[in-house]
């Protein structure tokens, strides 16, 4: 269960690192749609950090760092 957890996270680490780097190029964009775009990187951002932080949160509690 361990190991399919911390595989999840490395996952989500690595989508966060692609949504950052877009929200990025996404900054050098001029067209009339840069604003929404970044509104919506920027909830992917905020959606996959939190699944992150669960993901660490449940391999804590498997490898019983809590309790």
């Amino acid at each position: 269960m361990a190991n399919f957890l911390t595989i999840g996270f490395y996952l989500a680490l690595a989508v966060l690192l692609v949504i950052l780097v877009l929200g990025l190029v996404n900054l050098t964009r001029t067209d009339e749609n840069q604003p929404s775009r970044s509104n919506k990187l920027m909830r992917m951002r905020v959606l996959v950090q939190a699944i992150a932080i669960a993901l660490l949160c449940a391999i804590g509690f498997v490898a019983g760092a809590f309790g």
